[in-house]
């Protein structure tokens, strides 16, 4: 189970260099803004309150996606008739919040549980950190974005929870959803939960934002992986969900 807050601490605690450096900054500028004339004292005062909305804005939307929000109960894939899959993979990027929530909530017959992360291009400090706190799930494998070890048409549910957008080059990341669709039944489902980059999640994170993709750029990806059934909804204004749905045809 999750622990009450774990989102926005794990958030602190893996990224507690860049929050130092804010409140430093912020500190500098607050002392500045008093020790300046009134115009650049005000000015620096006033920077100095701006960088302070950005971080609180983003922590505060944070706890509200990863710890208040449905998100990580998983009703919802109740709600979409996606609770009684009984093969499920489950592909994550290095940090692992949902195999074994997956497994409580849906108890499958099987869970495979695979990790696409790449130190050499995955080098984001948070991650690493994150790796070091929280094992493995039991049974994880690793794998590249270009294949994954399982046959033909196996897996009846497939999940990406905030993990797709760590594929960086859309070339990839057009390569790793074909090759999901590959491993995808006739018939059975892909959830890729993501942020967006869009107005919401730029006024929560700020710069931040640009880390994640457009909506469009996802559907860009989707139809060139040959995805021909797409369907989206919100999880609170800041996450999308896509549902993915092999028919069978297409390359």
């Amino acid at each position: 189970m999750r622990q009450p807050l774990q989102g926005v601490r794990n958030i602190l605690r893996f990224n507690w260099h860049f929050y130092a450096i804010a409140g430093v900054g912020v500190g500098l500028l607050l002392a500045l803004s008093f020790l300046a004339d009134t115009f650049l004292g005000a000015y620096l005062g006033l920077v100095a309150l701006a960088v302070g909305w950005v971080v609180v804005v983003s922590l505060v939307v944070s706890a509200y996606v990863y710890d208040f929000s449905p998100l990580y109960r998983l009703r919802w894939l109740t709600e979409l008739n996606l609770a009684s899959q009984p093969v499920v993979a489950n592909i994550h990027a290095g940090f692992d919040e949902s195999s074994a929530l997956l497994q409580q909530r849906l108890n499958p017959a099987k869970l495979w549980v695979f990790d696409f992360y790449n130190p050499n291009a995955h080098t984001e400090v948070a991650i690493k950190r994150a790796r070091q706190k929280y094992p493995a799930y039991a049974g994880t494998q690793a794998v590249g974005t270009t294949y994954l070890p399982l046959p033909d048409n196996t897996a009846e549910l497939v999940v990406l929870m905030l993990a797709a957008h760590e594929i960086r080059n859309e070339q990839e990341r057009t390569a790793f959803f074909s090759e999901v669709r590959r491993i995808t039944a006739p018939g059975g489902k892909v959830v890729v939960i993501e942020h967006l980059r869009d107005a919401a999640n730029l006024l929560a994170y700020n710069l931040g934002a640009f880390h994640f993709y457009s909506q469009k750029a996802w559907y860009r990806v989707f139809g060139a992986a040959s995805w021909q059934h797409v369907q989206e909804r919100k999880i609170t204004p800041f996450v999308s969900v896509f549902i993915l749905t092999n028919n069978g045809a297409g390359a």
